[in-house]
């Protein structure tokens, strides 16, 4: 009887050489496949950076002081209200007579933003100004009140649990513009 070595097929390599081999031709082809169609495009990336990237942004911090407020007394006391919510859920339903002014936690209220706000306020003539927002952890409206009082308005408040706490005093109006 006769015994033959054992036959490795050529896909299997004896060694990790001739894989390392096929891997550093892989990479280098590859590369200047790369650097050749950057070159021929209008607009290649360039190699080098020219200006540094900013990679972390901080997050606006809101630095006013305000004071909550429960829905019934912002209520009676007949405030200047601003929903900081989505727009679509302003759309939704809001309180009568209230302005519209999304918060974003990543981004600032914009300084023309503020200022309209401003001007709408003074010309409400209300000596009170009561924001509401999703009455979430952290809750948007409390934010942007904090953002709105920084801005140098004053008499701030933010209505504690926010549009939940305005739908269960029934004061919601579902549709309807301000």
């Amino acid at each position: 009887m006769r015994l033959d070595p054992p036959r490795t097929s050529p896909a299997t390599p004896d060694s990790p050489r001739p894989l390392l081999k096929q891997a550093v031709i892989l990479a280098v082809t590859a590369t200047l496949l790369a650097l050749l169609v950057n070159a021929v495009r209008p607009d290649g990336l360039p190699l080098v950076a020219t200006t540094p990237y900013e990679t972390l942004v901080p997050c606006p911090e809101p630095q006013g002081v305000v004071a909550p407020i429960t829905a019934g007394a912002a209520l009676a006391a007949k405030a200047f209200f601003v929903d900081a919510r989505e727009a679509e859920a302003y759309a939704d339903a809001h309180l009568p007579g209230a302005v519209s002014l999304p918060f974003d936690y990543l981004d600032a209220v914009p300084k023309a933003a503020l200022g309209a706000l401003t001007r709408q306020i003074v010309l409400s003539g209300a000596s009170q100004v009561a924001v509401y927002g999703d009455g979430g952890s952290p809750d948007s409206g409390e934010e942007l009140a904090k953002e709105i009082a920084f801005a140098g308005i004053k008499n701030v408040t933010f209505i504690q649990g926010g549009v939940a706490a305005l739908a269960a005093a029934g004061a919601m109006v579902p549709g309807t513009a301000p």
